[in-house]
């Protein structure tokens, strides 16, 4: 534009130089035509240039003409300010705090990624623990004209909006957000709670607190040690308290907690997005966290192994029992086995003595019966030696045995004859006329009397036959 006006204001010096005589008609005349043209190009280029804009899409514009009018355009295309002024705005504007960012503001530029970059800021956690937070805010501008026009005059710019309202809050939000927690909770599992209050007190607006100091009294009790009769029953003593300062939120009549509102959310500007992307804490927090952390790995080291020496205590029981279970089964088998046995044998002892009961209940039989026949022989034998006896009896008194007693002595005669009809009989017999035997006839028959004799008396046998008188 500026280049179009000074191409437009030499021309016009041309043409009046040669209108006054200044420059020769003859030489210059004929550049009074193109120097003419040139002329009404460039007031043309120069007017336009200064009239008319492109509205982006993304961008709401705050157009003021000559005349003093306002506009708002929120329309991509070409736009007409007839000698006016105009300023772009983002319909979504991007703080964020992250590292490699310095403290710089691009309102109205496209090549960064946000509108207000800024480095990591530093907030304190309630419990006193500082650290470098990094976060990112995104807010939608009105696209409601009266709300934009009072926007635009609240602030004149966006890079002013920026500057005194939005980056501000980002700020102040971020650190009250870290107030209400301590840093131990947020890295033990308070990190969605943190970002998720950030971001409602980014759009709702900031919670009103009060530092209260608690007194709380723990579970434990102590025990005295001092009465030694009283044994594991001590008697208590102290309260055991403990002081901690806890953050309290300031409620209303009705109950709900009291906010400090935004001050951007009265000209309808509101929060699309708001997250806090990454936490460092000090060193001095990051030491006592590892030093926690190995702790923590400690005792879990500590619980596992205690596990494993628990799993190695029931490994050890269930060995034994299992081995004490082999050792009643191998007994339990042998005293079976042995119970088996001795009650076969039982088995067989009381078979066996009933075997003999009964053999001997079957020869006591048969003896029995064997008894009575001999019983029934002897009494048979008995009788018939009885009957013999009383016919011998009978006959012997009859003629006084005198058959036997003949029988008997044709025996004795005979067996005498037989003797003497072998005795041996020496050829020579010398003797003398005395006394003195010398083997005679005489002798030997006196000698075979002497026997008969001797014998009858010892049979008690008589040989008289006795009379048989009735």
């Amino acid at each position: 534009m500026f280049v179009a006006f000074l191409v437009a204001a030499t021309c016009l010096l041309i043409v009046l130089a040669i209108k006054l005589g200044y420059l020769p008609v003859e030489r210059f005349g004929v550049l009074m035509k193109p120097v003419t043209a040139v002329l009404f190009v460039s007031l043309a280029v120069g007017l336009l240039s200064n009239s008319i804009f492109y509205a982006e899409p993304g961008y709401i514009y705050h157009v003021r003409t000559v005349l003093g009018n306002e506009e708002v355009v929120s329309d991509p295309g070409y736009k007409f300010y007839p000698f006016g002024r105009y300023n772009a705005w983002k319909r979504a504007m991007t703080v964020q705090a992250a590292t490699g960012f310095s403290d710089s503001v691009n309102a109205e530029k496209e090549f960064g990624g946000s509108s207000a970059s800024l480095p990591p800021l530093n907030i304190m956690f309630l419990d006193q623990v500082d650290a470098h937070a990094e976060a990112t805010a995104r807010f939608s501008i009105p696209s409601d004209e009266e709300q934009f026009l009072q926007l635009a005059h609240e602030y004149r710019s966006p890079e002013n909006l920026l500057r005194t309202a939005l980056i501000p809050a980002f700020k102040e939000t971020l650190q009250a957000s870290a107030s209400l927690m301590s840093a131990e909770d947020y890295y033990s599992g308070g990190r969605t709670e943190f970002n998720s209050g950030f971001e409602q007190q980014m759009g709702a607006g900031i919670f009103i607190v009060r530092r209260v100091e608690v007194t709380k009294k723990t579970k434990r009790k102590a025990k005295a040690t001092a009465n030694a009769t009283l044994g594991a029953q001590q008697e208590d003593y102290g309260d055991e308290t403990k002081v901690t300062f806890e953050v309290r939120k300031i409620l209303d009549e009705n109950g709900q907690p009291k906010r400090k509102v935004q001050k951007f959310i009265a000209f309808g500007i509101s929060v699309v997005d708001a997250r806090v992307t990454d936490m460092r804490p000090n060193k001095k927090f990051v030491e006592r966290m590892q030093l926690k952390q190995k702790a923590s790995a400690d005792r879990a080291i500590a619980r596992e192994q205690r596990v494993q020496e628990e799993e190695q205590r029931l490994l050890a029981i269930a060995r034994g029992e299992r081995e004490v279970a082999e050792r009643q089964a191998k007994a339990k088998v042998v005293q079976i086995q042995r119970t088996t046995e001795a009650e076969t044998e039982k088995q067989l002892a009381i078979t066996s003595a009933q075997k003999l009961k009964e053999q001997a209940q079957i020869e006591k039989e048969t003896a029995q019966i064997q008894y009575e026949k001999a019983k029934i022989e002897a009494e048979t034998l008995r009788t018939l030696a009885d009957a013999e006896a009383y016919k011998k009896k009978v006959i012997l008194k009859a003629d006084n045995a005198l058959a036997q007693k003949l029988d008997a002595e044709v025996q004795i005669q005979k067996l005498w004859a037989e003797a003497y009809s072998k005795r041996a009989v020496p050829t020579n017999v010398f003797g003398s006329s005395g006394g003195t035997p010398v083997g005679g006839d005489g002798e030997a028959k006196a000698f075979m009397q002497l026997l008969t004799l001797d014998a009858a008396k010892r049979l008690s046998f008589d040989r008289s036959i006795a009379n048989n008188q009735k």
